[in-house]
Parts: C-alpha cells; structure tokens; sequence
C-alpha cells in the first residue's frame, strides 16, 4: 500500500508539473511530427538548371522523356553565363550546363551537398543515356563547383550553428532571468531602486549582447583552424550587425516567454518548444529539399531562417554587404513587434 501510495503521489506530481509533461511527453511528439512531415515524401527533390547557349544534349532528354524529366528538374534558359553563375552561387538555382562540342560542362554549389549529389547524378546519367544509345560522338561530363575549388562544406555548417546558439542563448537568457528575478522579488526591488527601467534594459541587451559576438568568435575562431577549413569571404563583417540584430530578436521571444511563464521550467520548456523547431525548418541543421513545399513556405515567417541565410551569404556565398540589410530590417522589426507584445502582458510580480 505505500508503495502504491506513493507511487500514485509522485504520478501526479509528474502530471502537476506542466514543464515536466512538456519535456516527456509533448517535446518528442512534437518531433516526431515534425520530421514526419518534412520526410513524408522520401522521394529526391526537384532541382531547377539553367542551360546557357544550345544545350543538344539536354533538349533530346527532355524529348526522349518530358513527363519522368520533368517530375525530377526544370529547365530554363539562361541570357549569360555570369547571370546564370551569379543565380546558382546565390542558391537560386541548382545547376549551370552548357555544351562545348562533345563535352556537357555542368557547375552546381556546395552549399546544399544532397542539392550537389543530386545535380551532378542527374546531369551524369543524361549525358550516361545518350552515350549509351549506340550513336557516335561519345559525350562527356566536366563538373565543377562556381566557388572557389578552396572552398568547403563548413562554409555553409558555420552560420546555420552560429545562428542557432546566438538564438538559443539569447532567448533562454533573457526568459530565464526574468522569471527568476520575478520569483527572488528581485524585480520589485530594482523597480523601487533609483535605477531607470531603461538602464536595466539596456544592461541586460548590453550583456546579451557581448555574449553573443563571444560566442561569434570562438565559432569562428574554431571552424578558420586548419583541420575545419572555413574561409570567410570578403563581406563577412556584415555578420556582425546580423549577430546583434538576431540577439534583439530572441531576446524579444525570451522576454515574452519570461513575461507569461511562472516558474524557470516552464520558461524553458516554451522556449524549448520555439526555438528547436525553427531551428530545423529554419535550415539551421539542415536543408529543406525533402520537406512539403508549404513547409518551405513555412519556414519564411521564422526570424532564425532569414538570420541563417544572410550569414550565409556574407560569410560563404561571397555576397556583398548589402546581402545583409533585408535580414536586418526583419530581425528589427520582429524584435519591435515582439517587444511591444511582451510589455502589454509583462508584470512585475507572481500573481
């Protein structure tokens, strides 16, 4: 009977602790839903090419087979070859192909590694079928990357995981420290202290801050060690205002969470169940290629996915500073929006 009984008292204590519940239970779920959906269609994603001048090789496929080409790549045509080169550098398309003589030339990026592999089997293959048909002249492939051959895969891991521990730490920073200071009465006393509400803002943003481009530069300071390999391209400065412009963002989220939760568990647990989702749909750990395409449309109103981007393309894909300004002109005004939400339903003490 006691064990029973206390067996059945520390159940619903378990069921009582909302935090609790949210970490065992709902949190996995929601993964499992979450991947679930972005891997529902476990078929390769589309890629889009763009031919530059009479591409021979590239028409008969798409005679030879509109329908199954079709379903796997797009085609279009390219005015230049520096526009074209610019678009897949960007990560607007996927691939270049122009045909010299007997020789398909395809370049494709690296930023997308499943988007590379993919480029380069499919183009193989139609260049594998037409050597196949038994009619003379032979074709070969020449691929090759648009950046510099120097260039690696860390370039495009560095920004995603700089995003995401910039997020995460700002707004577990921020509501953590104002549910505690809430819960120690600490916030009272600071309001009846001769220290302005703004000084106090301005502290804890000034803190969050410097943290921040802490954690910025040991990243960076880590990946540029031989053995990772990245190279910062020439604009990667830019990363810095994005660096304080993302802070101000999650530090608004964190602020909310600190303003509506009770207790430092639940603040973490909601902070939890914001910031790991839109890290995925984000692009933080990984692309999107496989997922729905209204999960990619999705991922266009989550602030981290537009900072993971423009770090992208000022520290890997070689795009000047003003790459940076759309992002940041977001960031703030989600940070506004955020923030102005947050002092309507802020308040001083536990109720």
């Amino acid at each position: 009977m006691k064990l029973a009984s206390l067996s059945r008292a520390m159940f619903l204590g378990f069921v009582r602790d909302r935090a609790a519940v949210i970490f065992s239970i709902l949190l996995p779920v929601l993964f499992l839903l979450l991947f679930g959906t972005i891997f529902k269609n476990s078929s390769a994603p589309k890629i889009s090419l763009i031919t530059v001048g009479q591409v021979s090789l590239i028409r008969q496929a798409q005679a030879a087979d509109p329908g199954g080409l079709a379903k796997i790549m797009t085609v279009t045509a390219g005015k230049s070859l520096p526009a074209a080169l610019a678009a897949v550098r960007k990560g607007t398309d996927d691939g270049v192909v122009l045909q010299r003589g007997n020789t398909l030339v395809l370049r494709y990026s690296i930023a997308d590694p499943t988007k590379a592999g993919i480029v380069q089997s499919v183009v193989g293959s139609i260049v594998q079928a037409a050597n196949q048909a038994g009619r003379p002249p032979a074709y070969t492939l020449a691929a090759s990357q648009v950046q510099d051959r120097t260039l690696k895969g860390i370039q495009y891991v560095t920004p995603g995981l700089l995003a995401w521990a910039l997020a995460s730490g700002a707004a577990f920073g921020s509501s953590i420290t104002l549910v505690t200071w809430r819960q120690n009465k600490l916030l009272r006393r600071l309001r009846l202290a001769p220290v302005g509400t703004g000084q106090i803002v301005a502290a804890r943003i000034g803190i969050s801050v410097a943290i921040g481009l802490v954690q910025m530069a040991v990243f960076l300071g880590i990946a540029t060690l031989p053995y990772f390999g990245l190279k910062l391209t020439y604009a990667w400065y830019m990363a810095i205002p994005l660096v304080v412009c993302g802070i101000l963002a999650f530090m608004s989220i964190g602020l909310l969470v600190g303003a509506v939760a009770k207790t430092q568990q639940a603040a973490s647990a909601i902070v939890n169940l914001v910031i790991l989702p839109m890290a995925f749909l984000g692009g933080a750990f990984l692309p999107l290629d496989f997922a729905p395409a209204w999960v990619r449309e999705a991922s266009h109103a989550m602030p981290l996915s537009y900072l993971v981007n423009a770090m992208q393309d000022v520290m890997a894909r070689g795009e000047g500073p003003a790459a940076a300004l759309p992002a940041i002109g977001i960031l703030l005004g989600f940070t506004l929006v955020l923030s102005l939400i947050a002092v309507r339903v802020f308040r001083w003490d536990d109720v």
